[in-house]
């Protein structure tokens, strides 16, 4: 059996207000929950016109007072955004206000444009992404019940706590497309998700690498990972394919560095379709070949086929179904249906 889980990116849509957006992945996760996915985790991206995802504390925060078992986390939090302290004292907040069910993922990426990159580190809380292991191992330090211990050059000691006294901790994971984030993950002994939903490529080196390098941590015995992909499923696979197309269409002009724009109407998208050039034509059917596209019958045997492929128990779904113009704006149709549907219910 395969374990799904839900990563969202909180998309924001032609019309749509970002209001509306979040209420739309409140209502998402409401549902994740009820049907018994295993996480619902939110992405960190700034400054994009179909994205409404920037701040997972806070999404985390609204997604777990709305929730009552699913496990509720970042996928992920861009560390050299934040000072670590500020990452520790969030997580360890959260889990607090929902003990037992907060996870902490966490990337090497800034998820966003040199310029957003400037602004978000014009104040110097920040960490520097060339001490990203150190500050790794500083979160979990400073989240433990035990803390952190700082020792000065010039002698003595100053004890840190991410929360004055912790009797559960947000569970870590490590982010990535890349070796790298394969190997840290491996050396301390933490839980790996490969984001396969950017593009797949280097998916079984890392896994290859986590797996065969992993030591075994206070937290984690052995190997322990899940995959990301992004998944459609629709009544029929002609509607499924609908629904695919402007999530499509924003993954190519992110390739071609063209413009962005909210998400696309499915019409809007397929209006664009008369006017593509054959090199757009040629990146949306490559991108299509990465996705799981079709009725919930073929989507959930795609997926469970990916799984037994790449030996993992868990696959974590971005449903990227697009909405029709005359669909509710304070909701999400397409994607609640793509979680219907591979929950078979």
């Amino acid at each position: 059996m395969v374990t799904y889980s839900v990563l969202d990116l909180v998309s924001v849509r032609t019309g749509q207000t970002s209001a509306e957006a979040v209420a739309s992945s409140m209502a998402l996760a409401a549902l994740a929950d009820e049907l018994g996915f295993e996480r619902y985790w939110f992405a960190e991206h700034h400054n994009m016109p179909a994205v409404a995802s920037t701040s997972p504390a806070v999404l985390i925060a609204a997604a777990a007072a709305r929730t009552q078992r699913i496990r509720v986390g970042s996928g992920g939090v861009m560390l050299p955004n934040h000072a670590p302290l500020i990452v520790a004292e969030q997580f360890a907040t959260l889990e607090a206000m929902a003990p037992g069910r907060i996870d902490l993922g966490i990337g090497r990426a800034p998820g966003s444009d040199p310029v957003v990159t400037h602004l978000l580190r014009q104040s110097g809380a920040t960490s520097d992404v060339d001490r990203f292991p150190q500050h790794v191992a500083d979160i979990a330090a400073i989240m433990s019940a035990e803390g952190a211990t700082m020792r000065f050059t010039t002698g003595g000691e100053y004890a840190v706590h991410a929360t004055p006294h912790a009797t559960s901790t947000p569970h870590i994971w490590l982010l990535g497309s890349s070796d790298y984030s394969a190997m840290l993950a491996a050396q301390f002994g933490l839980p790996y998700v490969f984001a396969n939903h950017f593009s797949g490529q280097g998916l079984e080196r890392a896994l290859d690498l986590y797996r065969s390098q992993f030591q075994p941590s206070a937290t984690l015995e052995a190997p322990r990972t899940f995959l990301t992909t992004n998944v459609v499923a629709s009544p029929t696979l002609e509607e499924a394919e609908q629904r695919a197309l402007p999530q499509m269409r924003i993954f190519t002009k992110l390739r071609l560095n063209q413009p962005l724009t909210p998400l696309e109407t499915v019409e809007e998208s397929q209006a664009a379709l008369a006017t593509v050039t054959a090199q757009e034509q040629e990146l949306i059917a490559g991108v299509r070949r990465n996705w799981v596209v079709g009725t919930g019958e073929s989507v959930r045997a795609e997926l469970t086929s990916f799984a037994a492929q790449h030996g993992v128990d868990e696959i974590m779904v971005v449903p990227v179904a697009g909405a029709y113009a005359n669909e509710d704006r304070a909701s999400s149709f397409g994607r609640e249906q793509t979680l219907r549907l591979i929950a078979n219910a």
